[in-house]
C-alpha cells in the first residue's frame, strides 16, 4: 500500500486565529514557539530558489513549509495515511411526484349530445376498467342504432348462397357497427343492441382503465359537444419523480441505475425507483439538468404533487488514492494537498475543522513571493542548518 501523510486539521477557527496572532505579532503575556528562530533560520526563509515562479496554471508554486513539533501542536496539525479504497459518491436533490404521464387518459365525445345521468360526480373518485361514468342521450347515436338493427335483418333475411346480395349485406352490418364504434361504444353494447332489438336513448361511456379521476369537467344535465373533455384518469399505482441535477453530476446519473426516495410523509421510510429518463437538456439559468425516476405506488401511499428528496448513488472508482475531505484545501480554482516528506505517516485519523491548513497553505503561498509569517521556515536545508538533535522538525510541501 502507498502511504503518504497529509496534513488534516483538528482545530477549530478561533484557536487558529490565535495562534496566527500570537505568531505574526510575537504577543508579549506568552512567546510562540515559532519565535524562536536562530539568524540561520531567518535566512532560510529567504532561500526558496523558486521564489516567484509559476506553475502551468499561471499561479505561484508554493514553497515548502518547515514545522517544529511546537509549531504542529501550536495550530493543530495532524496526519493521515493515504490508501486505496473503492470511493462511492451519494447525490442528493429534491423532487416532486407527478402522474406517469402514459398513465393518463381524458375521457371525451365524439358526437353531439346531453349527459342525462352521472355515475362518476366528483374529482379524486376511483374507478375501475369498464366501470361507468356517465350516461348520454345524442340523436345521432339513436339513429347509428337504428341503422345498425336495420342491417342485422337485411342480413338475417338473405341467404348465403345469393352471392353479391349477401356480401353487400354483410358490409352494410360491418359498417354500422364501425361506426359506432367510432364513437367509442363498446362491442358489448354493440352486441347487446343486436340481440334484444331495441333502440336504447342513452349511451353508456365506461372508464378505460383502472384509476382516479384527477379532473372532471361535467355536470349533470349539461349540454356536451363533440371532443369536448369529460374527465381525466391516471393510473397512480405506477408515478414519476422528477428532479434537478446539477451539470458536474450527470456523469454518475444513468438512465436504469437505481435511486432513493424519501416524502415527508413517512419519516424514515425509503422507497426505491430506477432512473427512467434523464433529460436532453440543461437549464441555462441554474445549470441543472432534469432527470425522471419511476417508482411504484401499489398501495396509493403516494400522492401526485408531494415533494420527495431523491438519492443517487454512484460509484466514483475502484482502488483509488482516497484522504478526507478535511486534509483538502480548495482555492477556488484548484484543491491543494500537503504532503509530509521522510515517510510515515504521525498520529491521528482525519477528522476535525478547517484553520491549520489553511494558515499552512497561506504560509507556503507567502513564502512563493518572499515573505513569510514569523516563525515558520522555507526552502531547502543544507547539512550546515540542521536543527538540533533536541528538535523535530517536519516539512509539508
Amino acid at each position: 500500500m502507498t502511504r503518504i501523510s497529509v496534513v488534516v486539521v483538528v482545530v477549530v477557527v478561533v484557536v487558529v486565529a490565535a495562534a496566527v496572532l500570537t505568531i505574526g505579532c510575537g504577543g508579549e503575556e506568552q512567546e510562540s514557539p515559532m519565535a524562536s528562530m536562530s539568524a540561520e533560520e531567518h535566512a532560510k526563509m529567504q532561500a526558496g530558489g523558486t521564489q516567484g515562479a509559476m506553475d502551468s496554471t499561471g499561479a505561484a508554486l508554493r514553497q515548502p513549509v518547515h514545522l517544529t513539533a511546537d509549531q504542529e501542536r501550536t495550530i493543530g496539525v495532524r496526519y493521515t495515511t493515504v490508501q486505496r479504497q473503492t470511493l462511492d459518491r451519494t447525490i442528493r436533490t429534491v423532487g416532486r411526484i407527478e402522474p406517469a404521464e402514459p398513465k393518463i387518459a381524458d375521457i371525451t365525445l365524439k358526437i353531439d349530445g346531453f349527459v342525462e345521468e352521472l355515475f362518476v360526480d366528483y374529482t379524486g373518485e376511483s374507478v375501475r376498467r369498464g366501470q361507468p361514468l356517465l350516461t348520454i342521450y345524442s340523436p345521432m347515436l339513436v339513429a347509428a342504432q337504428e341503422e345498425l338493427l336495420t342491417a342485422v335483418r337485411m342480413a338475417n333475411r338473405i341467404n348465403p348462397g345469393a352471392g353479391e346480395a349477401w356480401r353487400s349485406a354483410q358490409s352494410m352490418l360491418e359498417a354500422a357497427r364501425r361506426r359506432l364504434a367510432y364513437w367509442d361504444i363498446t362491442d358489448e353494447q354493440i352486441r347487446r343492441i343486436e340481440e334484444t332489438g331495441l333502440v336504447t336513448k342513452t349511451l353508456t361511456l365506461a372508464a378505460p382503465f383502472t384509476g382516479i379521476v384527477l379532473e372532471k369537467d361535467v355536470v349533470e344535465g349539461q349540454r356536451v359537444m363533440e371532443g369536448m373533455r369529460l374527465y381525466r384518469l391516471a393510473d397512480l399505482r405506477e408515478l414519476w419523480v422528477e428532479g434537478d441535477v446539477f451539470e458536474q453530476d450527470l456523469r454518475f446519473v444513468r438512465v436504469g441505475a437505481s435511486a432513493r426516495i424519501e416524502v415527508e410523509a413517512y419519516p424514515g421510510e425509503q422507497l426505491t425507483g430506477r432512473v427512467s429518463f434523464v433529460y436532453p437538456t440543461v437549464e441555462p439559468q441554474s445549470r441543472t439538468n432534469r432527470v425522471r425516476v419511476t417508482v411504484l405506488n401499489r398501495d396509493l401511499r403516494l400522492k401526485p404533487g408531494m415533494f420527495a428528496t431523491m438519492y443517487f448513488d454512484a460509484r466514483i472508482g475502484r482502488d483509488v488514492l482516497a484522504i478526507p475531505m478535511e486534509a483538502v484545501v480548495a482555492t477556488g480554482t484548484r484543491n491543494v494537498v500537503f504532503i509530509r516528506e521522510g515517510g510515515g505517516g504521525g498520529g491521528g485519523g482525519g477528522g476535525g475543522g478547517g484553520g491549520g491548513d489553511f494558515l499552512v497553505d497561506a504560509e507556503s503561498r507567502l513564502a512563493s513571493t518572499g515573505g513569510a509569517m514569523a516563525g515558520m521556515q522555507h526552502g531547502s536545508q543544507s547539512p550546515a542548518t540542521e536543527p538540533d538533535s533536541g528538535t523535530q522538525e517536519h516539512r509539508h510541501d
